[in-house]
């Protein structure tokens, strides 16, 4: 088969680990050149590219906190530097933390907002000053954002649900320029920071109707293929990867 994705360049926010490391090596593997951004993590990030590299594909890893608005204008800037364009951003940066609401601190709704709802507007603004026909916009949201199984997720929930809100504002304004924005909302998802295994999974796959944890590699499939040209007629969709866990 051909590389869907050939001649193309894609920016991955949180690529270097869990789900943005599958995405970036997925859409290195159909095709595209890959930046991706880390926080913390330059060992895992080089990893990623240099797996990438090793399978033939061409990558970059740019240090980028989602949270620092000057950082993400520059990781799009030199990701456009370095590769010389940019058609398909993966907005997959997030964090999480989970308190009941009066016990949430104003610290940790500042980092949620901050990296789950203003990065990926920053990223987004200055992507799509580079974007032509044909470009991709692709969130990584969350089943969070319709459904929450447990207490404590309500300002995730929150962060989440403006970005699918943000989806559907967004296709509208880019339909006209060719452009595409589509939101991917995850179900339980095995990472190394949300293992398949242990007592809080067992009782989680209880509700998950295929009965298993999601891997990043099935959710990496669906962003290939939201990226390529075959799901040109798709924009402003919400679209979930559960296993049944919200049917």
């Amino acid at each position: 088969m051909g590389k869907t994705l050939a001649g193309k360049v894609a920016l991955v926010t949180g690529g270097s680990r869990g789900l943005g490391a599958a995405i970036a090596k997925r859409l290195a593997h159909d095709g595209a050149a890959v930046a991706l951004t880390y926080t913390s993590s330059p060992q895992k990030a080089d990893e990623v590219v240099l797996a990438i590299e090793a399978a033939g594909g061409k990558a970059l890893a740019i240090r980028a906190d989602s949270a620092d608005v000057e950082a993400v204008k520059h990781a799009v800037a030199e990701t456009v530097n370095t590769l010389g364009r940019l058609d398909i951003l993966v907005n997959n940066a997030g964090v999480l933390a989970v308190a009941l609401i009066d016990q949430f601190s104003m610290d940790e709704f500042d980092r949620l907002v901050a990296v789950n709802i203003k990065g990926v507007f920053v990223a987004t603004q200055e992507a799509i000053r580079h974007m032509g026909e044909g470009g991709r916009i692709i969130m990584i949201g969350s089943v969070s954002s319709d459904s929450t199984a447990f207490a404590g997720t309500s300002v995730y929930a929150l962060t989440k649900g403006a970005i699918a809100s943000f989806t559907r504002g967004l296709a509208r304004d880019l339909a006209p320029r060719g452009i595409t924005v589509n939101n991917i909302q995850p179900g339980p998802i095995e990472t190394d920071m949300n293992p398949a295994e242990g007592n809080f999974a067992d009782g989680l796959k209880k509700i998950i109707a295929l009965g298993r944890y999601g891997q990043s590699d099935e959710v990496a499939g669906l962003v290939s293929y939201l990226a390529s040209p075959e799901a040109a007629f798709v924009t402003g969709a919400n679209l979930k990867i559960d296993g049944g866990f919200t049917a």
